[in-house]
């Protein structure tokens, strides 16, 4: 018995670290997501997500359900966002196995989404496979 608390003692700081690493390297894909936004860089959405991944959300009332490439067409297009004008944050990563889920909030000029990530571990990167999201508009 004494043995085995030993060595859980020794392995746990392990574990903990790979969970970190874990969390850092979906943070890291999450961001990509993000800069693909701002920056319109169709390379680092197709870093981020999936390429049969979907993107299911509500403008309003209505329900919006969108193949990763037609939303990655259109976001790509245009000329750069002004990144002091947008906010983006993770705020909680949660990860089981191969599979993490990302909670994240988004700050826009005039409104606010909020947005669910579902992750896949594929080939040693994680990958965005479904983005669930919602809309609010900004109260000023």
């Amino acid at each position: 018995m004494k043995k085995l608390l030993i060595l859980i003692f020794l392995v746990q700081p392990f574990v903990v670290f790979s969970q970190t690493e874990e969390v850092e390297s979906v943070t890291q894909t999450v961001q990509l997501y993000f800069d693909g936004m701002i920056q319109r860089d169709r390379g680092k959405l197709e870093e981020a997500f999936f390429a049969e991944a979907r993107l299911i959300g509500y403008r309003g009332d209505q329900l919006f359900v969108t193949p990763f490439a037609e939303w990655a067409d259109g976001t790509s297009k245009g000329s750069r966002r002004d990144p002091a004008l947008y906010k983006n944050e993770v705020k909680a990563v949660r990860i089981v196995g191969n599979i993490a889920l990302a909670e994240a909030e988004l700050f826009w000029p005039g409104i606010y989404y909020y947005d669910f990530l579902t992750l896949i571990k594929m080939d040693g990167k994680w990958k965005i496979v479904h983005k669930s999201w919602t809309e609010k508009p900004l109260d000023l």
